[in-house]
């Protein structure tokens, strides 16, 4: 049994004449007969009875119609809500963090300028979560500041950034030119959870200069840190996106530290079979004129 068949049934009901209904599908009689008599095969029962040369619906038939006609008219709301979704060209992006907070929102204002037809969705979590959702398929691509593992993602650089060491004016930091390495050893941090991007390089840098430190608060989002920072809680690393504001405004300091970068690239990744549409193209395209 085909959606075909289901069709030719639905006509036959409607026109109860063989010929009528083969005219209106622009059928030949013989087919829409052959049809039928596949359907009543496929069932083991008869959808018509034919008396006097007229066709009556049977019992079985009038079951088979109720299903027919909902069946058709699922397809027909699937077909218009698929090409409505094509129509608006929905796009799902995924974003670490850091990215989601400070460079995702002018990145999706400037591309709904450019194609003002299209549907964004966002989620924004850490970049070993936000792997999971492009593998599942629950992402058309996204973009992390930390490291993949997947074999199964493309990862492309679009964006440089760097971390940069923050403190409260009244902290003891706030009053120098630079900072020695060995000074962070005595400080509380604040840092970001174990899966973030930014928390991953600043324990690699850290590791590498063989500098020891600890955390006296852990916090899963950028704001929560700033605040913390800012009430002299603690210092941190976190990217200088995230705090160019609360510099010019006086409310935090950040400080070059003596020998010590933390330079990264913000990187797109999406699967490496993911069919890329249209507005997938042109949303990448953008993201490389942001460098």
């Amino acid at each position: 049994m085909t959606f075909r068949h289901l069709q030719i049934f639905i006509t036959v009901c409607d026109k109860l004449n063989m010929t009528a209904a083969a005219e209106s599908l622009f059928l030949s009689q013989p087919a829409v007969s052959q049809a039928i008599s596949e359907l009543e095969k496929h069932f083991g029962v008869r959808l018509f009875e034919r008396l006097s040369k007229k066709l009556y619906l049977t019992k079985a038939g009038e079951s088979l119609l109720y299903y027919a006609r909902h069946i058709v008219q699922m397809n027909y709301k699937a077909e218009k809500e698929m090409r409505s979704l094509s129509k608006r060209n929905y796009i799902r992006i995924g974003a670490s963090v850091t990215i989601g907070a400070y460079i995702l929102p002018k990145l999706i204002l400037k591309f709904k300028e450019l194609s003002s037809e299209s549907t964004i969705e966002v989620i924004e979590d850490n970049t070993t979560k936000i792997e999971k959702l492009i593998l599942r398929d629950q992402l058309d691509l996204a973009l992390v500041e930390g490291e993949t593992t997947s074999t199964d993602l493309i990862k492309k650089s679009f964006m440089e950034d760097e971390l940069v060491l923050i403190c409260s004016p009244r902290h003891r930091f706030a009053a120098m030119t630079s900072v020695n390495p060995h000074e962070l050893e005595t400080e509380p941090f604040i840092v970001r959870e174990e899966e973030s991007g930014t928390r991953k390089k600043f324990e690699e840098v850290m590791a590498e200069k063989e500098l020891s430190w600890h955390a006296s608060w852990t916090c899963n989002n950028v704001d929560s840190i700033k605040m913390a920072v800012a009430a002299g809680l603690g210092v941190s690393v976190i990217s200088k996106f995230a705090v160019i504001n609360e510099a010019c405004s006086g409310h935090l300091c950040y400080k070059k530290i003596d020998g010590l970068h933390f330079n990264r690239h913000f990187k797109m990744i999406y699967h490496k079979d993911k069919y890329l549409s249209p507005t997938m193209q042109r949303f990448i395209k953008l993201c490389y004129l942001q460098d």
